[in-house]
């Protein structure tokens, strides 16, 4: 299908899909005189391309402002003229995008993407000549434009590299030693791809706000912080809670560590995590030697959802707190180094997992982590390896008894769901075939120590909804794609299914469908009339076959719909696929159709060159006849046909003319021989 997204090694197929909707945004344009410029819009492609998420169709404010503030100004080198255009050449594919129905609804309405381009525009001219914001490869490319060098020319480019060695070409040398020291601490944005994550099901609201306000941690902190009363607490010259008042609050708390023979304060864990955990949330503070309230935390701490929240956000800042040394003397925890870092990765490991996590599992993966952040001395003996390798594990378990504790996560002892370790053995067929041993994610002494605690009960952990929420919000927050049911609710029709399609499981595909049909009154027809309306038949395609997969009578409505003027071939073409129809079956009108459906899908995905090419090996010198019987066929697309007429048909005409106007060689001239006269032997 014609796809809104692709894998950072699809490269091949994302260029061929951005040549396509290059080309049909551009005749898009030119018939609703809007301007556009084509290396504007195969920038703006490259920009979604290469971000966390990588959905093209997908946009909001802050894509708007990394395109035209970050983007062009790093990578695009192109004339001063054309770079003037990108503001209005980006809302004209951003129309279009709307206008074909290819629009991922998830990202901004159109309204308010007219304002974010509107926005942006406004800090593009300064954001385009600030030096700081180039990157290495612009400021070269930008400086050859600016010289008169064609970047195209591969001569004028290599003169204009030898002109740079010999000094003979002026450009700013503390620039570029910037930008050269931005590039090598890593200063431009993350571009990184991310891994999607599949949809989630969440409760209504307000059963996530009661659920928030029976949390231990949210009871806890509201607590502690009016323990703590008007007036404060008087530290220790250490900045520890006195001893007695530690009780008093280890009794309040119910930590209990009341009767805890300990010296200081500090020696009780819970109570010291507590402490951080309100200091880190902004509830209570330390000034002048003593602890107080912040007095700007009182509307969080009558709210518990947004004490909750707050509270979340700030376990991220609790390494030290959680992971607390065995003993004294043992020094801090790999984890805890790491802590910020590798947490998020934890807790985006469980998201969306169908069922308990072991523990064992997470614990293997966050050591090898934890592992690429020390230099580990490759001849250091195993048993110091196993020690710190136990501590990570150790503290593994007190986060997720903070974040139980809190209500993020919950905890449970089980026997393991085997998907935790079909990936683990070598010739176990996977997704995409037999695992090989380069295929198993993990090394074979982890695996060795992991496959015997995952055939017995163990530690297992789940988010719970809370939990998903707010992880969720984080992946959001760093511009990851993470589906919600229920999201596409007010969706358009074609808008859905383009969605449903590509990042949706037939599952959760039928679940959104579902939902989206009893907000609509049960009607079908909408969806099928987008269907219809959609220009791209690689996606109609897909769109259809997701209705009929997800449907309870989707086979038998395809079935009716052989004989409908637009949906017609898409349904002959997958009845052939399923052998539901064999060829003799087709009658003439429906044998042209299928054939014209097949051009215009190699035209989409292949573009006219394949187009030729493939024609030229079936057809040879009777291709213009064909295509002409294929734009006669009476096909649907209106687009598609036009598309063929003017990249196909209307060249090979031209080109069969002028072949037809060279003269023939003279008798007895250089070259072919006329066949007539006599041959004489040299």
């Amino acid at each position: 299908m014609v796809r809104t997204h692709f894998d950072p090694d699809e490269a091949e197929e994302f260029e061929s899909a951005k040549d396509l909707l290059v080309r049909r945004c551009l005749a898009w344009a030119g018939e609703h005189g809007m301007q556009a410029d084509e290396a504007i819009l195969a920038a703006a492609l490259d920009a979604r391309h290469r971000s966390r998420d990588g959905r093209l169709a997908c946009w909001d404010a802050r894509q708007v402002r990394r395109f035209l503030l970050e983007w062009i100004p790093r990578h695009l080198a192109a004339d001063r003229d054309v770079l003037a255009t990108a503001p209005e050449s980006l809302l004209t594919f951003l129309r279009y995008l709307t206008a074909s129905g290819l629009r991922d609804p998830r990202g901004a309405s159109p309204a308010e993407l007219e304002a974010a381009v509107a926005e942006a525009a406004a800090e593009y001219p300064a954001a385009l000549a600030d030096p700081a914001r180039q990157g290495i490869g612009r400021f070269w490319a930008q400086t050859a434009l600016d010289n008169g060098v064609v970047l195209d020319d591969e001569r004028a480019v290599a003169r204009f590299q030898r002109d740079v060695d010999a000094g003979r070409v002026r450009f700013d040398s503390e620039v570029l030693d910037k930008l050269l020291e931005a590039e090598f601490i890593g200063a431009g944005p993350d571009d990184e791809r991310a891994f999607p994550q599949c949809p989630v099901a969440l409760p209504p609201a307000a059963e996530l706000a009661a659920e928030a306000a029976r949390s231990e941690v949210v009871r806890q902190l509201t607590a502690l912080t009016g323990w703590v009363g008007t007036d404060g607490r008087l530290l220790t010259k250490t900045g520890n809670l006195r001893l007695a008042d530690a009780r008093e609050l280890a009794a309040l708390l119910d930590t209990g560590e009341r009767d805890l023979q300990v010296r200081s304060s500090a020696e009780m864990p819970r109570v010291s995590l507590l402490l951080a955990w309100a200091k880190k949330a902004g509830l209570v503070r330390v000034r002048k030697g003593r602890l107080v309230p912040v007095a700007k935390a009182g509307p969080v701490l009558r709210d518990p959802e947004a004490l909750w929240r707050r509270a979340f956000e700030a376990v991220f800042e609790l390494g030290t707190a959680i992971c607390v040394p065995a003993f004294e003397g043992a020094g801090s925890s790999m984890l805890a180094t790491t802590f910020d870092v590798l947490l998020p990765d934890v807790l985006n490991t469980m998201y969306s997992l169908p069922t308990p996590i072991p523990v064992a599992r997470l614990q293997e993966t966050v050591w090898l982590a934890c592992q690429e952040y020390f230099l580990l001395d490759p001849e250091e003996d195993g048993f110091r390896q196993d020690i710190w390798r136990r501590q990570v594990e150790r503290d593994l378990l007190e986060v997720f008894d903070a974040l139980s504790a809190l209500g993020a996560v919950e905890q449970s002892h089980g026997l393991p769901d085997e998907l935790y370790s079909s990936d683990l053995r070598p010739g176990v067929f996977g997704e995409f075939g037999e695992l090989t041993e380069d295929d198993l994610p993990l090394p074979p002494e982890a695996r060795a120590r992991l496959l015997p605690r995952l055939a017995e009960p163990g530690p297992l952990v789940r988010l719970t909804p809370l939990g998903t929420r707010a992880v969720r919000e984080r992946l959001l927050a760093d511009g990851r794609d993470a589906p919600l049911l229920g999201e596409l609710t007010d969706a358009e029709a074609g808008e859905l299914l383009g969605v449903l399609a590509q990042h949706y499981t037939q599952e959760t595909a039928a679940a959104e469908l579902n939902g989206w049909l009893a907000a609509h009154g049960g009607d079908v027809e909408p969806l099928l009339d987008a269907v219809r309306a959609c220009p791209f038949r690689t996606r109609a395609s897909a769109m259809l076959s997701t209705l009929v997969e997800t449907l309870p009578d989707g086979r038998s409505m395809r079935a009716r719909l052989r004989r409908d003027p637009a949906l017609g071939p898409l349904v002959l073409t997958a009845l052939l696929e399923t052998g539901e129809l064999r060829p003799g079956d087709l009658t003439t009108d429906e044998h042209s159709l299928l054939l014209a459906e097949g051009l215009i899908i190699l035209l989409e995905l292949g573009g006219p060159e394949a187009v030729v090419e493939q024609l030229r090996e079936s057809a040879g010198r009777e291709a213009p006849e064909f295509v002409a019987e294929v734009l006669d066929s009476g096909h649907p697309t209106r687009v598609a046909l036009e598309e063929l007429r003017a990249l196909v048909y209307e060249p090979m005409l031209a080109r069969n003319s002028r072949l037809r106007l060279v003269p023939s060689p003279a008798p007895g001239s250089r070259g072919r021989p006329s066949g007539r006269g006599k041959k004489h032997r040299h």
